[in-house]
């Protein structure tokens, strides 16, 4: 087993916490190492000076995690929560899954990635280098007199609407003991990074987004 998972349920959406081994983690270390500086930016929503397009060499981070971690979800998930999401999971004798994009982020001190979802079945993030501690973001001078659960400074973050129809938002708290940890859910789960400030280091996450086609053999049959 390449990782460790658990998953977070709740009324209408999930999402699995990921532990990845080191072996995966040395691994994509390498595809950012090799990285063609190809600037993804134009498809993301990040305000982020630095992001680039990464490749999965033989399919392995895939193979390894990505599709275990596709079914996991749809064999654990309640079809209520499929549903509420309007999430439609590939028939796997119909349907081929692949990794579809592939980036890493280089986040610098004040940069932002807004509210935003994705496109496809399933996104992830991965976090490689966390050079703060949330702690002591929420901690700053100028967050003085911030009532508490509105101090937002260099966390992760869902947002979903609960089955009342309320807007809620689940935090992480992240520090540089989430580096190796993965957040898989759906792709239209929205979720936002806040800034981070006092700190002149990278914080560098990976993510991507899954899709779906028809099977080539099985569009050419059904078309014949």
């Amino acid at each position: 087993m390449s990782y460790q998972s658990s998953s977070v349920l709740l009324d209408q959406l999930g999402w699995i916490n990921v532990q990845l081994d080191k072996e995966i983690i040395d691994f994509l270390w390498k595809r950012i190492d090799k990285s063609k500086k190809e600037s993804a930016k134009k498809t993301l929503a990040g305000n982020i000076s630095q992001s680039y397009s990464i490749t999965d060499e033989n399919n392995y981070f895939f193979g390894k995690v990505l599709y275990p971690l596709c079914m996991e979800y749809v064999h654990n998930q309640t079809s209520s929560i499929n549903n509420a999401h309007n999430l439609t999971l590939p028939v796997e004798e119909d349907m081929e899954i692949y990794l579809h994009s592939f980036w890493v982020n280089h986040q610098k001190k004040y940069e932002i990635n807004p509210i935003h979802d994705h496109t496809g079945l399933f996104s992830f993030v991965i976090w490689m280098k966390i050079p703060y501690d949330c702690e002591e973001q929420i901690k700053l001078p100028f967050l003085n007199g911030v009532m508490e659960e509105n101090r937002k400074a260099g966390t992760f973050e869902f947002q979903y609407m609960d089955m009342y129809g309320k807007i809620v938002n689940h935090s992480y708290m992240i520090s540089p003991e989430f580096e190796g940890r993965m957040l898989f859910f759906p792709s239209n789960l929205r979720h936002m990074v806040y800034p981070f400030y006092e700190c002149d280091e990278d914080r560098i996450s990976i993510s991507g987004n899954i899709w779906s086609k028809p099977i080539r053999e099985k569009y050419i049959k059904y078309i014949k």
